[in-house]
């Protein structure tokens, strides 16, 4: 109980440590440039409270929970040495994380009354939520794919910098035919697929498989899954859009 505690007082430093140049600036803006009172002090306070708890907590459930578990379960697979599990594995972790990632929801849900405003789509709720849901099937459908595609790489011992080459030329030459009112979310939805839920797991597992294999080097083979799940969405949501619109 002691050493968690101390673990959770050295995390709350950490994040008081991160957070105060982001206050500083805000501060900053707001008192000598603005020149304006900061409005609903209480609230803002409070909520800066939450941030930091938010913030501690999450850190130290990454490194009791994400991490171990996602680490153990590599090695796991790797002892036991099936690959069309393991690859199963690394899929329905990849989509699965996505499906429940809350920058993705947000995202898509806002994207959706953007293109029911600009008449892409029906403005009626099931339009909207119609849409929201493909958009959320088709980047987890991707990063279900990056991830398994990563994790066959790691299996191979294959370059890293030739599928991420590949992929963002591709990109570009989807970007020419996909229809504009979709190249902004798709370019969007690589950032908010690496986020609180998905980066955590996965990073764990490609570190811990590297791990577990012998020949492969966790710092250079172990890392990279992050990259192939920003990319995918792009690729995914382009297509998706050139389908639906």
């Amino acid at each position: 109980m002691g050493d968690t505690l101390k673990k959770l007082l050295t995390f709350l430093i950490g994040s008081i440590r991160d957070l105060a140049p982001i206050i500083a600036v805000v501060l900053f803006f707001q008192l000598v440039v603005l020149q304006q009172p900061l409005p609903n002090v209480g609230q803002l306070l409070l909520g800066v409270v939450f941030v930091l708890l938010g913030l501690t907590f999450f850190i130290h459930g990454l490194e009791q929970g994400l991490f171990p578990i996602g680490e153990s379960m590599a090695h796991a697979f790797a002892k036991k040495g099936s690959v069309p599990w393991l690859l199963t594995f690394a899929f329905a972790l990849g989509f699965g994380t996505t499906v429940a990632e809350p920058a993705l929801i947000a995202v898509a849900a806002e994207a959706a009354k953007v293109a029911a405003d600009g008449q892409l789509i029906g403005s009626s709720e099931e339009a909207m939520a119609s849409y929201a849901n493909g958009l959320r099937m088709s980047v987890a459908l991707s990063v279900g794919i990056a991830i398994l595609l990563g994790v066959l790489r790691i299996l191979k011992g294959w370059p890293l910098q030739w599928f991420i080459i590949g992929g963002y030329i591709l990109v570009v030459i989807m970007t020419g035919f996909a229809p504009e009112a979709i190249i902004g979310i798709a370019y969007d939805s690589g950032g908010v697929t690496t986020s609180t839920i998905t980066v955590p797991l996965v990073t764990a597992l490609g570190v811990g498989l590297a791990s577990s294999i012998k020949g492969r080097n966790p710092m250079i083979d172990g890392f990279g899954l992050i990259a192939f799940a920003s990319l995918t969405p792009m690729i995914f949501v382009m297509a998706y859009g050139m389908i639906t619109l």
